[in-house]
This record gives C-alpha cells, sequence and structure tokens, in this order.
C-alpha cells in the first residue's frame, strides 16, 4: 500500500491534542471495536482484521484480561483470529502488559496521552506507539524490524 494511504488509515492527531486518562486502565476496560491493518513492507502485502477487544477485570485489584477476537484476512483468504494479554497495575494510573502465558511484554502509561514501548523478540524489536485520540478512540502502531519481519501494524481502536 502506498505511503499515503498508511498515513491516512494512521490517522492525524485529533485538533485538540491527545486525550490525557486518570487510569490506563480505567481508560481501557470494557468493549472496544478493532480494526487493524498489518503492512509486510518486505512484500509489499497487506491483510486486515476486524473483531472486539474486551478489556475486564476479573478480580478487583487484579488488573484487566484483554480478549480480542475477529476475524484475519491475508492473501485474500479470511480466518478466525485471537489474542489475549493481562494488563497489570503498575504504580498509579499505569500499567505493565504481559502475554496471556504471564510473559513480560511492555510498560503501558496513557495518562499522558501517548506512550512508547518497545519490546524484544528473538532478533526482532517490537516498537510501540500507543496514542489516546479520544474518550472512546485510541490508535497502536507497532513497528516491527529485525531479520525475521519487517511489517507495520496499525490497530484503532472505537468503545462499544
Amino acid at each position: 500500500m502506498a505511503r499515503q494511504d498508511m498515513t491516512a488509515v494512521e490517522g492525524a492527531l485529533p485538533p485538540g491534542g491527545l486525550h490525557h486518562v486518570a487510569d490506563t486502565l480505567g481508560y481501557l476496560a470494557g468493549r472496544w471495536r478493532v480494526e487493524r491493518i498489518v503492512y509486510d513492507l518486505s512484500r509489499d502485502r497487506q491483510g486486515t482484521f476486524s473483531g472486539t477487544a474486551d478489556f475486564a477485570c476479573e478480580e478487583p485489584g487484579a488488573g484487566l484480561r484483554h480478549v480480542e477476537r475477529g476475524e484475519f484476512i491475508w492473501g485474500g483468504v479470511a480466518r478466525p483470529a485471537s489474542r489475549g494479554h493481562l494488563f497489570e497495575p503498575a504504580g498509579e494510573g499505569a500499567a505493565f502488559v504481559r502475554f496471556a502465558d504471564g510473559r513480560p511484554f511492555h510498560p503501558l502509561d496513557l495518562r499522558e496521552g501517548h506512550c512508547v514501548a518497545d519490546h524484544p523478540c528473538a532478533e526482532d524489536v517490537y516498537q510501540g506507539e500507543f496514542s489516546v485520540l479520544a474518550a472512546n478512540r485510541w490508535r497502536v502502531v507497532w513497528t516491527v524490524r529485525g531479520p525475521a519481519k519487517d511489517l507495520r501494524l496499525v490497530t484503532l481502536h472505537h468503545r462499544i
């Protein structure tokens, strides 16, 4: 996909700037509509994911369990897809994200409306940028670079 198309999907910042939140976990709690475009930059290919993400508290004070479900289309083939994470409290208003199996992933602090996080995975590096665009909309852009991957994943979340 052409660079100008990627920019349109990623979206411009809102006119008033990023939206600040008092508490990262409090902001994320609930159900979101998810739209993602996955760009394979090394092969000039793209796929899409469309579905929902639920951020639910299983025990008071224990954080949120994130479960994402939907359909992933790659190479014209649609298939069901899902993933999950654990979002734990990490200090006043911040969170720490773990994979569903408990392995550490990255810190997340959305109080200023923006957060950048890195995650090494074998020889590849995932660089994430999280932006709170409004009270009911946020975006994640992951750039993955290394010998195995050259990807850009752009995800928009809209509160349901």
